[in-house]
Formats: structure tokens, C-alpha cells, sequence
């Protein structure tokens, strides 16, 4: 008969003898549930940063950067993972009139021989319904960072174009004060406000 202290130490000896065949299994259920943040990038030919400023008071000038690039690291079951880094050529300004963009890239407005990128990165990114984002995170522009959030709709990810493949994207719009970013010449004549329209489409990589 095997006493009570010798049947009670059995149990724990064989624990100790499977934990090291168990470690793996429990390291690989951890992995198993880890998010799975894939990269997406964004796609120039199928996105759009648009740009949009009074003049004199009475019109609308419209614009747009033809150059920029940028990564979004995200999980679908999980959007609160995800993240956004984007970087636009401030040279690429475009309203369609040689004179007037040349004025833009010079120090009255973007000085781009100084500050030759736009860039934004985010901190965070906060879900709401009907695949609308709050994305936050750090703008720089004309040498001035500021936190600011852009109000994504319409978020969603789907098949791509080609077989096997996947793109996500959305919409944003919003508005800024160049002012805020140093960009004060001129204010009167040509607006402080601008209105920003981001179209994103991003395959998956």
C-alpha cells in the first residue's frame, strides 16, 4: 500500500516531468492567438490627397501632392493593432497652373528646398461603427509637428483586382489652419483654412 505523503508527491512529480514537453505547446496556443497584423501598401494610382483653399474670399482653389507613399500595418479582427505611416513629396504640389505651384514650393507657403516631406505617423487607432477610424498621430509639415486625428469612413478590405490578392482603404476629410504650421503669409488673400480629402486604396503584401 503506498502511504498518503508517497500518493500525494506523485501527482507533482509527473507535472514537473511533463512541463517541458508542455512549454511548446503552450508557447504555440500563445502565438496562435498573437494578432496578425499584416502590411498593406498604399497604392499611388488608386489614392488620391486632395487639398482645398479660399481665394480672395470668394472661390475655391483646388489642389493635390502626386507623390507619396505609405504602409498600413493592420489585423481585420483587430483594427485597435493597427497602424499608419505615410510620407508625401511636399514638391509634388499640384493646382493645375505651373506659375501658382512654383509660388507654393517656395518659402511663401511650403518651402520645400527646406522641408521637403509631409509625413504622418500614428499613435493610435480607435474603432467605431459602420468601419469608421479615428486615427491619431504625429503631422509634420513645413518643419512643425502637430497631433492631429483623421476621421476615416468607410473602412473596409476585400479582394483585390487579381486573383489572390486583398486591398483595404477608406476615406478621410478634414480641415486644417496652415497657420498652425507656420504657413502664415499671405492669409487674407488666400484662406488659413484648408480642406484635406484623403481617398486610400492599399494592397496587401
Amino acid at each position: 500500500m503506498i502511504s498518503r505523503s508517497v500518493s500525494s508527491f506523485l501527482p507533482a512529480v509527473a507535472l514537473a516531468l511533463a512541463l517541458p514537453t508542455l512549454a511548446p505547446t503552450l508557447a504555440h496556443a500563445q502565438a496562435a492567438k498573437a494578432p496578425a497584423l499584416a502590411t498593406y501598401t498604399i497604392d499611388p494610382v488608386h489614392s488620391s490627397v486632395a487639398f482645398k483653399i479660399k481665394h480672395l474670399l470668394v472661390s475655391n482653389v483646388s489642389g493635390r501632392f502626386t507623390k507619396f507613399q505609405g504602409t498600413i500595418k493592420m489585423d481585420p479582427n483587430n483594427l485597435a493593432s493597427s497602424s499608419v505611416d505615410v510620407t508625401i513629396d511636399a514638391a509634388s504640389v499640384s493646382t493645375d497652373e505651373e506659375a501658382r505651384d512654383k509660388h507654393l514650393r517656395t518659402d511663401t507657403f511650403f518651402d520645400v528646398a527646406k522641408f521637403p516631406t509631409i509625413t504622418f505617423k500614428s499613435d493610435r487607432v480607435t474603432p467605431g461603427a459602420n468601419g469608421d477610424l479615428a486615427v491619431t498621430g504625429q503631422f509634420t509639415m513645413h518643419g512643425v509637428t502637430r497631433t492631429i486625428t483623421l476621421p476615416v469612413t468607410g473602412w473596409a478590405s476585400g479582394p483585390g483586382g487579381k486573383p489572390g490578392t486583398v486591398v483595404a482603404g477608406g476615406e478621410a476629410i478634414l480641415t486644417l489652419k496652415r497657420s498652425d504650421y507656420g504657413m502664415d503669409k499671405m492669409v487674407g488673400p488666400v484662406g488659413d483654412e484648408v480642406k484635406i480629402t484623403l481617398d486610400v486604396e492599399a494592397d496587401k503584401q
